[in-house]
């Protein structure tokens, strides 16, 4: 006999696919595709080597040109759906399939232009993640599907004025046990931030690719009778 929990996994790892495709700002809803770089698939990128794991690939043409004014501090939030169309009416996977499991996870680069079509060789930093909760057992996707797909975090206060790029993902881990295996989903939303104050900073930063590796253990991982998760990638960045 197949396990229950095995079988609905194995069913929701077919419509595991999500897609960051709008932003709301101190509670403001910017709308569909507007500042966003929507990719036109769900498909999970699986290639820690390869650029699309930067802000994705093949987007909704005409790409927005919109550059989303963000002060340092605000409330951002990232809305997810299970495809490029944003919701579309009841889905039992929208914003995302409950059975699949993996964290959230938000980054930003600062930029020459937010509307540039080159992402290639820009410098990251994280700004916020939601990984695996041992207290209540809920990982940032069970939350995603919890809020209807919205993922909320604050940008920091202590950024220095200019244009950004925002990377939200979602990794699947319902196939991580080896590699390739996590399923890596996200796009970019182009932000100019407007600092306030006088502590202003830069971050640390990291690349895209390379910032993860198939060794990493939030990368190679189980979903089954966790009790930790290592959320991958650098440490959240804090003024």
């Amino acid at each position: 006999m197949f396990p229950l929990f095995s079988l609905l996994l194995l069913l929701g790892s077919a419509s595991a696919g999500t897609v960051f495709s709008a932003v709301s700002i101190n509670g403001v809803e910017q709308g569909h595709g507007v500042g966003v770089r929507v990719p036109t698939s769900n498909v999970a990128i699986t290639d820690l080597s390869s650029a699309n794991l930067i802000c994705n690939s093949n987007y909704v043409q005409p790409v927005s040109q919109a550059v989303l004014s963000v002060p340092a501090g605000a409330a951002v939030t990232a809305e997810f759906h299970r495809t490029a169309a944003g919701y579309v009416g009841p889905d039992p996977a929208d914003p995302i399939d409950p059975t699949n499991k993996g964290p959230v996870i938000a980054y930003l680069a600062a930029v020459p232009s937010a509307t540039q079509s080159n992402v290639t060789g820009l410098n990251w930093f994280k700004i916020w993640e939601n990984g695996f909760n041992p207290t209540t057992h809920q990982w940032g996707s069970d939350l995603l599907f919890i809020n209807n797909g919205s993922a909320s975090f604050t940008v920091p206060s202590c950024l220095r004025d200019g244009d950004y790029l925002l990377r939200v993902e979602y990794i699947g881990l319902e196939s991580a046990t080896s590699y390739p295996g996590a399923q890596f989903f996200m796009s970019c939303a182009q932000l100019s931030i407007t600092a306030s104050g006088d502590a202003l900073v830069a971050p640390a930063t990291v690349s895209i690719p390379g910032m993860y590796h198939s060794t990493d253990p939030g990368i190679v991982t189980s979903i089954f009778g966790v009790s930790s998760y290592t959320v991958p990638g650098p440490a959240v960045f804090t003024c």
